[in-house]
């Protein structure tokens, strides 16, 4: 498992790839490689939960493997799979091999989390958007979470060489289970204070006017104290900044801000919504 030294560590490490941490998420960080447990991160989305994920693997170094949590995801490819074309080949070639011959390590299609598991180097594995799964298949996941270990009936236990660092996210879809639960620690992510989404437009987009970045976080903010089907994202809010620099404003009056809304908002109510409130006279 990595070594870190303190919550700095982990603080400095990740700015300096662009993430600014709070000190909650530092601290997770530190805990979970210090206790080798999962994080699960919970919270809108939008708020830079996969990102963290990612930004991890850019600060140490370290190889991202990804499983994508949907419907229906199942062992074959969550854990493994057995190469069959592969297999049929080699009793074809081989007429006195004996079946259970087959069934090694040479015939294994390896998925994400028996990948993160092998190859001795230590990697982050991001389990996203668990919520997705349905209650049954969460139990795929509970030998990995618990252990860093994978039962294949045929070749036995395989044991991580060197433990992953874990990352599940969740969007809220459904309550998670408290077996998932209780092998995690827990960090919730929510939209970020006007100050702090402020210092993350800065660090991302160094070319942006002091006067303009302070006026898009307030605006972005205001949408989000909104009812709108769906808020702007941390990533929405340094698109619509890039934009505008693209576009060489300087100020954002009305007019700009009416024909650039649907860079932040993606729903045709929501942006009428917005509109009415934010632009009573141009709406």
């Amino acid at each position: 498992m990595l070594y870190l030294q303190s919550q700095k560590e982990v603080s400095d490490s990740l700015s300096q790839v662009g993430y600014l941490p709070s000190t909650e998420i530092a601290t997770a960080v530190f805990l979970a490689t210090k206790l080798s447990k999962p994080i699960l991160v919970e919270g809108p989305a939008g708020t830079g939960k996969t990102e963290l994920a990612k930004a991890l693997s850019k600060a140490f170094s370290l190889e991202l493997i990804r499983l994508q949590c949907y419907e229906g995801l199942d062992e074959s490819r969550a854990l493994y799979e057995w190469d069959y074309r592969k297999q049929l080949l080699a009793l074809q070639a081989h007429a006195d091999r004996e079946v259970q011959s087959i069934f090694s390590s040479e015939f294994l299609l390896e998925r994400p989390l028996l990948a993160a598991l092998r190859g001795g180097a230590e990697k982050i594995l991001l389990i996203d958007e668990v919520d997705r799964l349905e209650v049954e298949t969460e139990a795929l996941l509970l030998e990995v979470l618990a252990e860093f270990q994978v039962t294949v009936p045929e070749l036995g236990t395989v044991v991580a060489t060197s433990k992953p660092i874990v990352v599940l996210t969740s969007n809220g879809m459904r309550e998670l289970s408290e077996a998932l639960k209780r092998r995690a620690l827990y960090l919730y992510l929510d939209y970020p204070s006007q100050a702090r989404e402020l210092d993350i437009v800065r660090t991302a987009i160094p070319g942006i006017e002091e006067t303009l970045a302070e006026r898009l976080v307030s605006i972005v903010a205001r949408l989000r104290s909104m009812d709108l089907k769906k808020s702007p994202s941390i990533a929405e809010t340094l698109d619509w900044g890039r934009s505008l620099l693209a576009l060489s404003v300087e100020s954002l009056d009305d007019e700009i801000l009416a024909s650039t809304l649907p860079i932040l908002l993606k729903n045709r109510a929501d942006i009428e919504r917005a509109l009415k409130e934010l632009l009573p006279r141009v709406s």
